[in-house]
């Protein structure tokens, strides 16, 4: 059990070494930016992230009509 468990350690190891050595060598390494809104092309079309839509569909229009009657 016990050499099991490190030989599955010494592969999760070895792994992340691997994904992050880019990252390591680079100088101003960083992971990069998959996200719909870090894509210049997505951006320019006008295409955003469900996260940033509904943000943006929960602010408060400034402009909306009070549709409540207050008596």
């Amino acid at each position: 059990m016990l050499k099991t468990l490190l030989f599955t350690t010494l592969i999760i190891a070895i792994s992340i070494a691997l994904l992050a050595i880019t990252i390591i060598i680079k100088k101003n390494g960083r992971f990069p930016n998959i996200h719909v809104g870090g894509n210049k092309e997505m951006r320019k079309r006008g295409i955003k992230c469900v996260q940033s839509q509904d943000k943006d569909a929960r602010k408060k229009n400034p402009h909306a009509v009070n549709e409540t009657s207050k008596k």
